[in-house]
């Protein structure tokens, strides 16, 4: 995926939306807005995909939701695609954002949520 692709997941094993526990689901919301604002923030996109994934080989594997930003230049790359289509041929191309990028963004990223989640638990205190 493309740099500033973020991925979330459980910490337990669950395969699907429909197993999480009732804490694990109120916190669900909560974290995708907060990881997309941080998409969203970092890199501009112009669009920011949520996209749930939980496929092994033959049977589901673990569930993780991809947050993804999409800006007109990635789309450019792979040819104009978009949804699925634009995620397919990302992962069929091998490419890789360069490492010393993704530990910047990373550094980034994890500023940022300290200062959304901050931000997050006074407002609602």
């Amino acid at each position: 995926m493309n740099l500033g692709t973020l991925i979330v997941g459980p910490r337990e094993h669950v395969v699907a939306i429909a197993e999480l526990d009732d804490t694990a689901a109120d916190e669900l919301g909560p974290l995708l807005r907060d990881t997309a604002r941080v998409v969203e923030t970092l890199c501009q996109p112009e669009q920011t995909y949520v996209c749930m994934w939980s496929h092994g080989r033959d049977a589901r594997k673990h569930l993780h939701i991809a947050v993804q930003p999409v800006t007109a230049e990635v789309r450019a790359r792979y040819g104009g695609l978009r949804s699925e289509q634009l995620q397919t041929r990302m992962l069929a191309s091998g490419d890789e954002p360069d490492v010393t990028e993704v530990e910047r963004f990373c550094e980034q990223a994890r500023e940022l949520f300290r200062t959304i989640t901050g931000s997050s638990a006074e407002h609602s205190g």
